[in-house]
């Protein structure tokens, strides 16, 4: 039943505040995890203490974020409940199942393998520990597959056929692997990925701009950048493809993302700025530049891309929004490449370490991976309306039997909540990487260290592995 309209703009409002501070520690988790495979694999390898060094300075970032994480995920969980009865009871049998899926997959195998990650580095061999790593960080791309695969089903359902009101799975291999997955899942990895580079490549600049040139800084500082200038292109050219999968599929959206009004025949204009305005139909102050919309979202001189026009007004995602949100996802990545590249131009002499403007750069750059993944986010999930499950359930037929009061209160509570506990964790993750790894040492068990044996009295708990004070 669709409720008043206040009441569904809180709810959404609601949805949007917790999912976009939850989207922050699974990306950094993600990403972390995966680096910290292949710090404990190149220390098995070459047996290089620094390596080491880094692998316990990360771990500690890794369990902050990781905890974070599962705690502000359970709330997006009730909240299916309490402000999304509509949606849990039309396609509660799709995204159920593979939400459970997950659990059962990704969650009991990280967390099998965390406590052995985390505090087992003097309790069981190398071989097993760095297992344990590895499996984690499988675990993680795991949650990331099940995640995206709902959600990618909410953008291109298939596979499905409705029986006495409700969404009945039909094919799960169609729903699992529906025609945006794998763009949205190698997006979103690749994004966490680019998250954990811009936050080790920030730390170390923090760092050496305070003086610091040790080998440990100066590793993870050169490992980040490398990181960037691999993925950042392939990230760019999986957007490309990505882009043209919604063009086949959910092509409002495009329309939108581009404040394209009118289906441009012979070849479609790009807005590069402008100022969609959604009740005169026209984008405002436009700056264009002929044909390279359609070389962009075609690949073709004269493709042919459909304006908003050409959709009626009640099924337009707001273009307002997710023109500039979209534009400012595209700003970071190319800020990212410039950085990457202007990164391997000062490799010649090392000037990398010492260019101080370079340095400035890169750690003014440590939140961009973060900032465009939620500007990206806002871009798939606004683009998105007004359906809840795309041409299939309308957003405002999803939302439960609540009032505007209810959703309201309980928005200023997590409002206040969420600001008081995650802003304390975010807090400490920077406290912790202000302090910086453990000063390099060939004997890494000297007293002073960080020799990875954690807080034995408290070693079941994640944010028990960060040891020493950060307000000393």
């Amino acid at each position: 039943m669709a409720m008043p309209g206040d009441a569904l703009l809180l709810a959404r409002w609601q949805f949007a505040f917790t999912v976009s501070f939850h989207i922050i520690f699974p990306a950094i988790s993600i990403g972390l995890a995966n680096y910290l495979v292949v710090l404990e694999g190149a220390w098995l390898m070459t047996k290089r203490p620094v390596y080491r060094v880094l692998f316990f300075f990360w771990s500690k970032i890794f369990a902050v974020g990781f905890s974070m994480g599962v705690v502000s995920g359970v709330v997006m969980s009730y909240e299916f409940g309490t402000n999304w009865a509509g949606f849990s009871n039309a396609a509660g049998s799709v995204t159920g199942p593979l939400l459970t899926y997950e659990v059962l997959t990704a969650f009991f195998l990280e967390a099998g393998f965390l406590g052995v990650m985390l505090f087992g580095w003097h309790k069981v061999r190398p071989s097993a520990h760095f297992f344990a790593t590895l499996m984690v960080a499988t675990g993680t791309l795991i949650s990331t597959f099940w995640i995206l695969a709902s959600n990618s089903w909410m953008h291109t359902p298939q596979g499905y056929m409705w029986q006495d009101g409700r969404i009945v799975p039909v094919d799960w291999i169609k729903i699992i692997f529906n025609p945006s997955f794998p763009y949205r899942w190698v997006h979103m990895t690749l994004a966490s990925f680019i998250v954990a580079g811009c936050l080790v490549v920030a730390c170390s600049a923090w760092h050496m701009l305070a003086g610091r040139q040790d080998r440990p800084v100066r590793k993870a500082f050169s490992m980040g950048l490398w990181l960037l200038l691999v993925i950042v292109p392939i990230q760019i050219g999986v957007g490309d493809a990505h882009g043209l999968n919604t063009r086949k599929y959910q092509p409002a959206k495009i329309a939108a993302i581009e404040g394209l009004w009118e289906t441009e025949k012979g070849g479609t204009s790009l807005n590069l700025v402008g100022w969609p305005d959604m009740d005169r139909e026209e984008t405002r102050y436009a700056i264009k530049v002929p044909h390279l919309g359609s070389v962009i979202l075609a690949h073709s001189w004269t493709g042919e891309i459909q304006g908003l026009k050409n959709f009626p007004p009640e099924d337009r995602p707001n273009s307002t929004i997710v023109f500039w949100s979209f534009r400012l996802m595209v700003a970071m990545g190319l800020l990212l490449l410039a950085m990457a590249l202007l990164g391997l131009a000062l490799r010649r002499g090392d000037r990398i370490y010492n260019a101080r403007f370079f340095l400035r750069f890169a750690m003014l750059m440590g939140p961009s991976g973060l900032i465009a993944l939620i500007a990206g986010w806002i871009t798939t999930e606004s683009g998105r309306q007004p359906w809840v499950v795309y041409g299939v359930l309308r957003t405002r037929d999803a939302v439960s039997a609540v009032s505007a009061q209810q959703v309201g209160t309980s928005l200023m509570v997590l409002v206040v909540v969420y600001f008081a506990v995650f802003g304390t964790g975010i807090y400490y993750m920077l406290k912790l990487m202000v302090k910086g790894p453990a000063p390099f040492n060939d004997e890494m068990d000297e007293v002073g260290t960080d020799t990875g044996k954690g807080n034995q009295r408290f070693d079941h708990r994640p944010l028990s592995r960060p040891t020493e004070f950060i307000d000393e």
